[in-house]
């Protein structure tokens, strides 16, 4: 079950909607550098599970070390993020085309 089973036009609405849904690696770089002791950038990519063990790890200082690491993270949060609204929509968008059948 991969793209290859979709239509030209299905990939084309779901490649527009991964555009419209995907978070900005700019608005979580602002987010990394202004709100870094709430683990905004976490929660923005919707992770609220490592942001709140970050939050709580700056009391033992590896958070500010995990902080650092994030910088180099987030392209690959986001593209992860992207990644996973394609599958979805590809999986939506094939299971409206197997029920049409």
């Amino acid at each position: 079950m991969g793209a290859m089973s979709l239509s030209t036009q299905q990939q084309i609405l779901i490649e527009q909607r991964v555009s419209n849904e995907a978070k900005s690696v700019g608005a979580a770089y602002l987010l990394w550098f202004f709100l870094w002791f709430v683990s905004g950038h976490r929660f923005y990519l919707g992770r609220p599970g490592t942001a709140v063990l970050q939050i709580l790890s700056y009391f033992i200082l590896v958070g500010f070390i995990w902080l650092i690491v994030d910088a180099f993270l987030i392209p690959g949060m986001v593209q992860k993020q992207k990644d996973k609204v394609r599958r979805d929509l590809s999986h939506q968008a094939m299971m409206m085309s197997g029920s049409r059948d």
